[in-house]
């Protein structure tokens, strides 16, 4: 990968492209965690609105074990998505190169725990849940807020609800017909280039729980360490140029 394109992609210098392409990649990796992580957990990590409408027919059933575990997973999600707001402001007041690098840093770093001590952590119970669970929700809240910030709610990667609706939209848009002309009567047109790019992102999130859920099934925990490697490739450059001007401040004094 070149370092002027690794760079765009999760520097603090930001364009429509750049985002996007990191949201293809991130959809993909998404779609690997989630679909993957299922197999290792037995639950969706990423799908919050499945969580929550469980925890309530729980309630009905008075199953309030299991609400107790669908409460501890929408906890770590909130717990990813607010550590990700924190370390993107953080670098952003610091005017830091890995503004965006290092949640994606910090998330490949949990991935390759998760990869190398999941059968341990799965016998440990956390918050009402085993540390895996809390784990695969963390990670997919951090990954959720930090593309959100970045793309300004244009892009999501670790569900796709809303990529469908959105793609329905188009479709209706593009096969509305306008059969009424005229001055003051809009015409209703579809934007033909955020059908794309919608398109695109369901693709690279079924590719990859494809992907992820062939690698759980042979693998076991340690198919996310190439997910983490990824992740490292995609936020190494920032990083490292952030580390560069620190050592130069360092040698100056």
């Amino acid at each position: 990968m070149p370092i002027r394109y690794a760079r765009s992609l999760t520097g603090r210098t930001r364009s429509v492209a750049a985002n996007r392409h990191l949201g293809f990649a991130l959809a993909f990796v998404a779609g690997a965690i989630n679909a993957g992580g299922f197999l290792a957990v037995q639950q969706y990590t990423s799908h919050m609105t499945g969580i929550v409408s469980a925890m309530a027919d729980n309630i009905a059933l008075g199953a309030y074990g299991l609400v107790w575990s669908g409460l501890g997973g929408v906890l770590s999600f909130l717990l990813g998505a607010a550590c990700s707001t924190v370390m993107i402001n953080y670098s952003r007041r610091r005017q830091l190169h890995s503004e965006y690098a290092l949640p994606l840093l910090l998330e490949a770093a949990l991935l390759l725990c998760f990869g190398f001590l999941g059968a341990s952590l799965a016998q440990i119970t956390g918050l009402f849940v085993p540390l895996t669970v809390m784990l695969l929700c963390f990670i997919m809240g951090l990954q959720n807020a930090l593309i959100t910030k970045l793309s300004r709610a244009e892009i999501r990667t670790t569900h796709i609800t809303g990529i469908i609706t959105d793609i329905g939209i188009e479709l209706g848009k593009l096969f509305y017909w306008n059969r009424s002309r005229g001055p003051d009567i809009a015409r209703v047109m579809a934007d033909r280039q955020r059908l794309r790019v919608l398109s695109l992102l369901a693709l690279y999130f079924f590719l990859g729980g494809v992907i992820g859920a062939l690698g759980f099934n042979h693998l076991g925990y340690i198919a996310t360490v190439p997910l983490a490697l990824l992740l490292v490739l995609l936020a190494s450059v920032p990083a490292l140029d952030d580390l560069l001007l620190l050592t130069r401040r360092v040698l100056r004094r």
